[in-house]
């Protein structure tokens, strides 16, 4: 992921901290989350010169590339750690 890419995605992902900090996204529909949202993208399209679809998906895109990092990461954590639960405990004392 570039540094532009990454400061696109970090904009729109503390645009949404703010405006959907008190919601449950496991309870609210995406359409009203993506409604939430459609400013920032708007404003995105605007300075970018690309339609708000675009935007849309590009942002969708960054966000599984970043989810996927994460994954990488934590398994990476995880197989440096001990490899079964007895050892994890073990660690513990």
């Amino acid at each position: 992921m570039t540094k532009e890419d990454r400061e696109f995605l970090n904009r729109i992902n503390d645009y949404a901290n703010e405006v959907l900090g008190d919601i449950d996204p496991q309870k609210t529909q995406v359409s009203a989350q993506l409604q939430k949202l459609r400013p920032i993208m708007q404003t995105l399209a605007m300075e970018m010169q690309m339609p708000v679809e675009d935007i849309f998906i590009k942002y969708m895109d960054l966000a599984s590339e970043a989810g996927v990092e994460r994954e990488k990461e934590l398994q990476a954590d995880l197989a440096e750690g001990p490899a079964t639960f007895s050892g994890m405990a073990n660690t513990l004392k």
